[in-house]
C-alpha cells in the first residue's frame, strides 16, 4: 500500500496518473495548499521542500519519498513499468522525463503565477514564460512528428509532460497549429489510468468552468503565491 499526499495540480496528477497507470494499490490524502498543510510538521517529515506530491511506500520500510519525478522513477523500477530496463531506451525516457521536470513544468508553472494568480499584471513577465512555454511546445511537436510517444515507446515521460501539457489553457498558452502535440496529447486520455488519475484527490475540471469557483480557486492559488 502507497499513501500518495496531493494536490489537483500537473504535478500531483503526475504520480496519481502513474500509480492508476501502473494499477498499484494507494490511498491519496489531500493536501490543502491554500490552507498551508503543506507547511505542517507532519507533512514536512514526508516531503521536507514542502511541495506535493509526496508518498510513503508501506510495502518498502515506510520509505518516504518527495518530487514527482524522482516517484515517478522510482514507481518505474519497483514494478518494472513504463520504462525500459534497455539503458538507451532507459536513457531517452530520463531525456524527456527531465525536460519536462526542468523546462516544461517551471515555464508553464511561472506563466500560471504571472497570468492567473500574481495580484499585478507585470506583462513582460508574462510574455517571458508563455513565449517560453510556447517554444518548448513546439519542441515536442517537432519531436512528435516523427515518433508516436516521446521516448519511442509509451513511458512515464509521456505522463509526466502530458499532465502539464493539457493545462496549457490555463497557462494562456496556445497549441494552435501544433497537429503532433495535440494528436498526442487527445491519445494520452486513453491510455490506462489517465482519466481516473487527473481526477485525485479530486476533479477539478468542471469547478473551473464556472466563473465563480474560478475566481475563488484563483484567489485561494494567490495565498500560496504570496507566502
Amino acid at each position: 500500500m502507497i499513501d500518495l499526499y496531493t494536490s489537483p495540480t500537473p504535478n500531483g496528477h503526475k504520480v496519481s496518473c502513474t500509480l492508476e497507470a501502473m494499477n498499484l494499490e494507494y490511498t491519496a490524502h489531500l493536501i490543502n495548499l491554500s490552507e498551508g498543510e503543506q507547511f505542517k510538521p507532519d507533512f514536512i517529515k514526508v516531503s521536507p521542500n514542502g511541495r506535493i506530491p509526496a508518498i510513503i511506500d508501506r510495502a518498502n520500510n515506510d520509505l518516504h519519498m518527495f518530487e514527482s519525478g524522482a516517484i515517478m522513477i522510482y514507481l518505474a523500477e519497483k514494478t518494472g513499468m513504463l520504462m525500459s530496463k534497455n539503458p538507451n531506451k532507459k536513457a531517452k525516457t530520463l531525456e524527456w522525463l527531465m525536460f519536462q521536470m526542468g523546462g516544461v513544468g517551471p515555464m508553464m508553472g511561472q506563466a500560471n503565477v504571472f497570468f492567473r494568480y500574481f495580484p499585478e499584471k507585470i506583462q513582460p513577465a508574462i510574455d517571458r514564460y508563455q513565449n517560453e512555454s510556447r517554444r518548448l511546445f513546439e519542441v515536442l511537436d517537432k519531436h512528435l512528428e516523427k515518433n508516436e510517444w516521446l521516448a519511442g515507446e509509451y513511458s512515464i515521460a509521456d505522463i509526466a509532460n502530458w499532465c502539464w501539457v493539457r493545462t496549457h489553457n490555463w497557462s494562456g498558452v496556445s497549441i494552435d497549429g501544433l497537429n503532433n502535440l495535440d494528436r498526442w496529447k487527445n491519445a494520452m486520455y486513453d491510455q490506462p489510468g489517465m482519466k481516473k488519475g487527473i481526477k485525485v484527490p479530486l476533479p477539478v475540471e468542471n469547478l473551473l468552468k464556472d466563473k465563480n469557483k474560478q475566481d475563488e480557486f484563483i484567489k485561494n492559488s494567490s495565498k500560496i503565491v504570496k507566502k
